[in-house]
């Protein structure tokens, strides 16, 4: 045997890392089996690249706007897309370095190569095979490598790749998934994005913001489906009127290339069928859980759909073995395959943690306009027999948001009538990503509309919304 560890994670991903350095922390030998690199898709090639995309993006939008704040930018505006990748890519290096200093840090041992489940407590390391759409990368140095491992608990974190539709195979030229859209070759003049999540909405936002005709298709009735209503149809009228192009309820059926870029039949519910021609187009239709050639059918571990089922500690129905992450289902972010990650190997090391309480996950999309959200839906909330209080907050009515320029927004909360309780909140517009965690705290600490009525939030600034949109819900905005 190789070595011996409390625990193995497979994946060195936001939660396969994370869970590493807690199991560490709390005494546990530790090791992280990784095939590819460190940070996992989030880091270098989702969550984090892509923000530095989109910042270039925001920068260059405000750039062209310059005389909306008073301001003349002499010459002509341009960019250069080697330029905003490689800025991509360097935050990415550089982030990708740091997650190896703190596993050496917390004396995680990194194992480089691809897990396979042999027996229960025993994992066997072969040589990494690279996945095809990933470029290739200098090999890590001074890390174990092939052989065979006991442990006594296994916490499989392999995340999860992009979902691909018959007939919209990804060449890497023509038809792409998030990978190739990171790193386009030029700026295409015309694209279609298929499916209008938070992954293809960013990518819309941010190939819109350079001058690309942007058309997205969503075969849902609405974009933005795991977003409140109200919500997704002002982020329709706000990309409408940015250019986008939307068509709702509809699928493409075929997707053929030509020698200047894809041509694509998109199908109503109707059966009524329309051509849509573009340079590229990029299939945004969701991922799906790295579980095959993990041995976890030998061992009996139950999965469903392209993902491993566990329960809110993590746990599989194999006593050892355990998921994390997107291979554990959705909501498929970043956030909470971390925090799986602590509350899985803090039960491992004999804790009462909380189990993971899915309603309390924040989503953020950091199109423009950025759209985040937590808890229920109107609708939802509606469904589940609640009556409810609504409160409503526009932008135009705060201050910071007119200062800033960005006067088109709206915060909506939703409370339970009988106890106070808040059971969603919603919001369109500047920085509500990081605004959204005011409401995360709020529903964690089990706040009712008093506390929230009661708070001094700070002027001027967008957190005002915040507030406003509690005392609307019970008749007492005062800006609106």
């Amino acid at each position: 045997m190789a070595g011996a560890y409390d625990v193995i994670v497979i994946g060195g991903g936001p939660g396969g890392y994370v869970a590493a350095i807690r199991a560490a922390q709390l005494g546990l030998k530790t090791a992280v089996v990784e095939r590819e690199h460190l940070g996992g898709i989030c880091l270098n090639w989702g969550c984090i690249p892509t923000k530095a995309l989109l910042r270039s993006a925001e920068i260059f939008h405000y750039a062209r706007h310059a005389k909306d704040y008073g301001l003349r930018i002499e010459g002509k505006i341009g960019y250069d897309i080697e330029a905003v990748k490689d800025r991509s890519r360097k935050i990415s290096a550089q982030l990708n370095a740091g997650v190896g200093f703190l596993l050496k840090k917390n004396k995680v041992d990194v194992i480089w190569g691809e897990a396979h489940l042999t027996k229960p407590g025993e994992v066997t390391v072969a040589k990494a095979s690279r996945p095809a759409h990933q470029p290739q990368a200098a090999l890590p140095k001074g890390l174990l490598g092939e052989g065979t491992y006991q442990t006594k608990h296994v916490i499989v974190a392999t995340g999860a790749r992009p979902r691909v539709l018959p007939g919209l195979e990804p060449d890497g030229k023509l038809i792409w998934t998030y990978f190739e859209a990171m790193m386009p070759d030029a700026m295409p003049k015309s694209l279609i994005v298929v499916g209008s999540g938070a992954i293809g909405v960013e990518f819309a936002s941010f190939y819109r913001d350079f001058g690309t005709d942007v058309t997205l298709i969503e075969v849902l009735p609405r974009i933005l489906p795991a977003e409140d209503a109200e919500i997704a149809g002002l982020a329709h009228k706000r990309f409408e009127k940015r250019g986008i192009k939307i068509v709702t309820g509809t699928k493409i059926v075929k997707a053929e290339k030509s020698a200047d870029g894809v041509i694509a039949a998109a199908q109503d519910a109707n059966g009524k069928t329309q051509t849509l021609k573009a340079e590229r187009l990029i299939s945004a239709v969701g991922v799906i859980g790295n579980i095959e050639n993990l041995g976890l059918e030998n061992l009996g571990v139950k999965t469903e759909r392209g993902i491993i089922l566990a329960d809110g500690l993590g746990r599989t129905n194999v006593p050892g073995i355990y998921a994390i992450g997107d291979v554990a289902g959705p909501p498929m972010l970043a956030h909470k395959a971390e925090h799986e990650g602590v509350i899985c190997v803090e039960a491992i090391a004999g804790g009462h943690p909380h189990p993971l309480d899915r309603d309390m996950i924040p989503g953020c999309t950091y199109c423009h306009p950025q759209i985040a959200s937590v808890g229920l839906t109107e609708e939802k909330a509606k469904a589940a027999g609640y009556q409810l209080k609504i409160g409503r907050f526009p932008f135009i009515g705060n201050g910071k948001a007119i200062a800033l320029g960005e006067p088109e927004g709206l915060t909506k909360t939703i409370f339970d009538a009988a106890t106070g309780r808040l059971l969603g909140a919603h919001m369109i517009g500047a920085e509500v990503t990081e605004l959204i965690q005011g409401f995360v705290v709020a529903m964690n600490c089990e706040t009712t509309e008093a506390e929230l009525v009661n708070t001094i939030f700070p002027h001027p600034t967008l957190s005002e919304t915040l507030h406003e949109s509690v005392l609307d819900a019970y008749g007492r905005a005062i800006h609106i």
